[in-house]
């Protein structure tokens, strides 16, 4: 079973669609969302892709009761966990909260086989050694929302254990120079 694993969105309802929808692309079938999302309506833009997404908050909360009616929301595949969720996917265990030193924390417990996290906007891909003498993968997709790096996703695949940073299409009409511009001085 192959998954997206995405975090940090901040609205960026554009960025997350196009994330999501180039997983789906490549085989996912779920979706991980590890916080900040901020505006609950973000998530709305992902209805038509048909993926389930498993969501929780971070410092960035947004509207949590909104949240919390989303989630029970029938015409949509949103499970909301609040501040953290430990779910079981394709046999594995993954451990999701918005915080790295949280995720680097249950990670050496033994567990989980997966711990995933976000907020500092840093994509990072690492295995945690933890007390039962073997090692959880780290999973930081980084911002898919681009808020001060590029936008990122992971794609994990849990039969493999292979985990890919994925760098966001960018839809045309968001596309902007990546490329550092001089600014002409008199």
């Amino acid at each position: 079973m192959k998954i997206c694993i995405v975090s940090d969105s901040h609205d960026n309802r554009f960025l997350l669609a196009a994330a999501v929808e180039d997983s789906k692309q490549k085989g996912a079938k779920a979706v991980l969302h590890c916080g900040d999302v901020v505006a609950p309506t973000t998530l709305r833009i992902l209805n038509p892709i048909g993926l389930p997404i498993h969501v929780i908050h971070g410092n960035n909360a947004g509207d949590l009761y909104n949240m919390a009616q989303l989630a029970h929301d029938d015409s949509n595949l949103i499970h909301y966990h609040g501040q953290d969720a430990g779910i079981e996917l394709h046999k594995r265990r993954i451990f999701m909260v918005h915080y790295p030193h949280y995720a680097r924390a249950m990670g050496t417990t033994g567990d989980w086989d997966i711990v995933c996290c976000g907020h500092d906007h840093q994509a990072e891909i690492s295995q945690i050694e933890n007390i039962k003498a073997s090692k959880t993968w780290f999973i930081n997709p980084g911002t898919v929302g681009g808020v001060g790096a590029e936008p990122t996703y992971i794609m994990a695949d849990l039969e493999t254990m292979e985990f890919r940073i994925e760098h966001v299409p960018i839809p045309g009409d968001l596309a902007y120079n990546r490329t550092p511009v001089t600014p002409h001085l008199p």
